[in-house]
């Protein structure tokens, strides 16, 4: 499965494709699942376009997605949009639209987003950065709940970059933790992991929140031809490179 991340908290002056509107997202996730794309993660904003877990706007804003693209989309849950854990908690329980929400589970108030999200029946995608962010999930008791795990290291180089999530896997393994697995890296890791997910077996991801850049290291012209180029990835041939 190959998931389309639209875009994050970036804007378009990082780069002039990202889709920052209600309209601007359907549009584009339209073309992604032309291109690909079987789900979505994105960010939805306000009318002043800023990152937001309103719930009006949050429902209103995955609706308008969904209905353009016929896919499940999910959104964030980061702490950095609502700092307040118990506030956050309050406005997760108002959603009724996304099919599944991200938790970062090295920021405070994981487990109590994670259970704010299954009182909704919002799936849960639980997004480990590190091997310590397993025993977190681990602690947390919800490790059987989950849609998915997110293996996504943040801001790895390239080199070391498979040793790294390949610490994560074991320790999923060790633990027991059943939940179906996507794997994802930003900048400069995005293809190798994205790679590396492919020879695994793997959900994974790509889109502008991740990476301007294709595998070429040439600059994208948006989210519709990175999904493309990742499409044709996991339709070749599976390679074994473990890098």
């Amino acid at each position: 499965m190959l998931q389309a991340t639209l875009n994050g908290g970036l804007t378009k002056a990082d780069h002039p494709a990202v889709p920052v509107s209600g309209e601007e997202l359907a549009r584009d996730a339209a073309a992604c699942v032309r291109a690909g794309a079987k789900s979505f993660h994105l960010h939805p904003r306000d009318s002043e376009g800023r990152e937001t877990l309103n719930p009006e706007i949050v429902d209103g804003v995955v609706k308008e997605v969904k209905s353009a693209c016929g896919a499940p989309v999910g959104i964030t849950t980061g702490a950095w949009i609502e700092p307040d854990v118990e506030r956050r908690c309050k406005l997760i329980r108002r959603w009724r639209v996304p099919d599944y929400a991200t938790v970062n589970l090295s920021e405070d108030g994981s487990t109590d987003v994670m259970r704010a999200l299954l009182s909704t029946g919002i799936g849960i995608e639980a997004g480990v950065w590190t091997a310590q962010d397993v025993n977190r999930l681990d602690a947390s008791g919800l490790g059987d709940r989950l849609l998915r795990v997110c293996v996504e290291p943040v801001d790895l180089p390239p080199v070391g970059a498979v040793q790294f999530v390949n610490r994560i896997h074991v320790k999923l393994d060790r633990l027991g933790l059943p939940a179906p697995r996507l794997q994802h890296g930003d900048g400069a890791a995005t293809w190798i992991l994205l790679e590396n997910a492919v020879n695994r077996g793997i959900d994974t991801r790509i889109g502008l929140e991740d990476t301007f850049r294709g595998p070429d290291g040439r600059v994208t012209s948006g989210n519709e031809e990175l999904v493309r180029v990742a499409s044709k990835m996991l339709a070749g041939p599976s390679r074994s490179s473990q890098r």
